[in-house]
């Protein structure tokens, strides 16, 4: 498609916003009038697909971009294409992506926050985005060699790409009062979703979704959609609908060997807080199935892998750790001088099938294998490997505890 390749050109050519490129992203920005800049720590793909399919639903013409598990740019029909990418990812991008909206006279584009560093969150937002509507998700401790060091840093981070005068929604709580400042600095007006407004999510509602979806990010995305005039039946009835991510935590069983293996894709939540959450959802619905965490490492993330080890050896309930990617050998070091048993931890060996056969040969008749760490790599040819074999793909919506965030 000519328009997509446009966005893999653009991020290429352009080497700096010069005074012609700042006049024609001027132009292509003011031709979509309804621009909304979704940040966060987890759920930033999902909530922007999210506000796009009740947008959608509710019949404005739009357009969305998500940069998590694989970028996307999603068209006003709600077709997709891959964003092709020749290097690193780079934040011209949001450009290109402003420039194709309004070549499809879009009346609103949604687009996922796509820097880490502080200075380009604010970039993106200030010099590229100039949001109406703004979104941060959740502040959580990840990226803390960038943002960091702490829960409070990440939060200041991220309150980067909130809007100048215009409509600010977070469903984060514990560190609202950095965000409520930095919306009051940005003459913002602040959309707090709160636990009761996450408590009216109700099991019907996320019983409607095919993936694991979570009620705080439903909750997020019908505060955008209800400001901008779509009431919640038509909305949730276009996000029900609406294609999930490629990181979208599924479940998928397979039989191997005559044991039954149920993987749960949790590579994209990747933040220890958030997989922490999971694997106890997880857990407390096993019963007594041999529990395996599958984590899969960066070599670029060592302070993720090693955060990734501390929760192994919080983790009473797990029997065995198989490891794939690259920087295994920090996991191990580390889970070592933590007293990580070493004798339960696997070197994952080969390709997607060999890695199943190793996860049965531990199993005793079933078990809750869940990914973790990171999805890129071998942690999506496995998801893929899963999918492709699976006895059936369910929502997990009636395990899971209808208040909690993944």
């Amino acid at each position: 498609m000519e328009g997509i390749l446009l966005l893999s050109g653009m991020a290429g050519l352009l080497t700096g916003l010069g005074l012609w490129e700042s006049r024609r992203l001027r132009r292509d920005r003011n031709r979509v009038p309804i621009r909304i800049h979704v940040n966060g720590t987890r759920g930033k793909s999902s909530v922007t697909r999210l506000i796009a399919a009740g947008l959608r639903a509710g019949g404005y013409h739009t357009c969305a971009k998500t940069t998590g598990t694989l970028p996307r740019f999603i068209c006003p029909d709600g077709s997709e294409e891959p964003i092709p990418r020749a290097g690193r990812a780079n934040i011209r991008e949001q450009v290109a992506a402003l420039r194709l909206a309004a070549e499809y006279e879009a009346e609103a584009v949604v687009l996922e926050c796509m820097a880490v560093n502080p200075l380009l969150q604010s970039v993106c937002e200030l010099d590229i985005v100039r949001a109406t509507h703004g979104v941060i998700t959740n502040a959580r401790p990840d990226h803390l060699d960038v943002m960091g060091p702490t829960a409070a840093d990440v939060t200041r981070a991220l309150a980067g790409s909130i809007p100048v005068r215009g409509t600010f929604f977070t469903a984060e709580r514990a560190l609202m009062p950095l965000l409520r400042e930095a919306a009051r600095d940005r003459r913002s007006a602040l959309v707090a979703v709160e636990e009761s407004d996450v408590a009216r999510i109700s099991a019907r509602v996320m019983a409607g979704f095919a993936y694991v979806e979570h009620p705080e990010n439903v909750a997020l995305a019908l505060a955008v959609c209800g400001c901008l005039g779509i009431d919640e039946g038509t909305a949730l009835d276009g996000m029900w609908r609406a294609t999930p991510d490629p990181g979208a935590m599924t479940r998928h069983e397979i039989v191997e060997n005559g044991k039954r293996l149920t993987f749960i894709n949790a590579f994209a939540a990747n933040d220890p807080q958030s997989t922490d959450q999971n694997w106890r959802q997880m857990v407390a619905a096993a019963g007594q199935a041999t529990r395996i965490a599958v984590v899969n490492c960066r070599e670029d993330r060592p302070d993720r892998t090693q955060q990734m080890a501390e929760l192994c050896q919080r983790w009473s309930d797990l029997h065995y750790v198989l490891l794939l990617g690259t920087g295994t050998d920090l996991f191990v070091r580390h889970a070592k001088s933590l007293g990580f048993p070493m004798s339960r931890v696997l070197r994952g060996e080969g390709q997607p099938a060999a890695v199943v056969e190793q996860l049965a040969v531990v199993t005793a008749r079933a078990a809750l294998v869940m990914g973790v760490g990171n999805i890129a790599g071998a942690g999506i040819d496995l998801v893929e490997y899963f999918r492709g074999r699976s006895l059936g793909i369910w929502s997990l919506s009636d395990a899971l505890p209808r208040t909690e965030v993944a």
